[in-house]
């Protein structure tokens, strides 16, 4: 198994700007430096190409606890540029928040519709069982059939769950399976029958008790891409019941900096380790102005569930 994770700088000049193309053309570059480094098997017209995204609920990208979607954008950039396979985005939503209004939130139609890819909400989708063995008991997964027919590039954000573990590729994708009762084994079957061909880790803005421009990139193999997140955010895996039985037994990961940036994981690391979500009923102030503000562009109120995105 390829345990190598490439990770490139982003383009920081300017700080934050609101507007989605104009990070889409700041996040091309070390999108394309990773993916070159890591996307052969990707990059073919055979078969089609599903983005999986963090997108559990519409919080503003500048708050770092959801896939930032310009980084979804320079993904279905470099593919469009370089095979004329069909791509598609999967937004999962959650129990507050139906999938098309938070796909709209977060601008997800739009982003779709430039890079003529297919968005689709995973409740409307064909569904197929799939049962895999974890720890030895067999867990029967119902998974959307589109992710188990195509190729799957799960882009998580660099954040915590709402306990504390890094939220990663495997927890992201069990969101699709609607038979999981919430446990590790269930979460790891979820992963394990999707079997993404690609993780691409957006730590453009991540979460540590705060948001943080850490303007990085990173992708590989999903496992190994779990590994560093949770590396970067202080997690030991030996603590994670999602983690551990998928890593336990792989030698390190070795992370490789590709391009001219330079990216400091160290630094990174240092920055956002410990780091956790706001309890519950007291959200951080940076995450509630972050959503007022783009509540209010959009004209839309501000949801008694603000703290409720796992």
């Amino acid at each position: 198994m390829d345990r190598r994770v490439c990770v490139a700088a982003a383009d920081e000049s300017g700080g934050w700007t609101p507007d989605v193309r104009e990070r889409t053309a700041a996040f091309a570059r070390p999108v394309e430096a990773v993916l070159e480094a890591t996307a052969d098997s990707i990059v073919a017209d055979d078969d089609g190409v599903t983005i999986v995204p963090d997108a559990h609920y519409p919080f503003h990208p500048s708050t770092g606890v959801v896939t930032d979607p310009a980084v979804v954008g320079a993904i279905c950039r470099f593919l469009t540029d370089r095979t004329g396979t069909d791509l598609s985005v999967a937004v999962a939503g959650s129990e507050h928040v139906d999938v098309d209004r938070t796909a709209a939130f977060l601008g997800y139609p739009e982003l779709v519709d430039r890079f003529d890819a297919a968005l689709f909400d995973p409740a409307d989708e064909p569904r197929t069982t799939v049962v895999r063995d974890v720890g030895g008991r067999s867990v029967s997964t119902s998974i959307p059939t589109r992710l188990l027919d195509e190729r799957v590039i799960v882009v998580p954000t660099l954040r915590p769950t709402r306990t504390g573990q890094f939220a990663g590729v495997t927890r992201t994708l069990s969101r699709f399976d609607d038979r999981s009762d919430g446990s590790p084994e269930a979460t790891i079957a979820a992963a394990d029958a999707i079997e993404p061909a690609l993780a691409v880790l957006d730590a453009t803005t991540a979460y540590g008790d705060d948001p943080h421009a850490t303007n990085a990139v990173f992708a590989g193999p999903a496992a190994s891409v779990d590994a560093v997140g949770a590396s970067l955010l202080g997690r030991s895996i030996d603590e994670d019941p999602v983690l551990k039985p998928t890593l336990e037994t792989e030698p390190p990961v070795e992370i490789e900096r590709i391009g001219s940036g330079a990216v400091d994981v160290e630094s990174i690391r240092d920055r956002l380790s410990g780091g956790r979500l706001p309890a519950t009923g007291d959200a951080h102030p940076a995450v509630t102005a972050a959503y007022r503000l783009y509540a209010a562009v959009g004209r839309d109120a501000v949801p008694p569930q603000l703290e409720g995105g796992r």
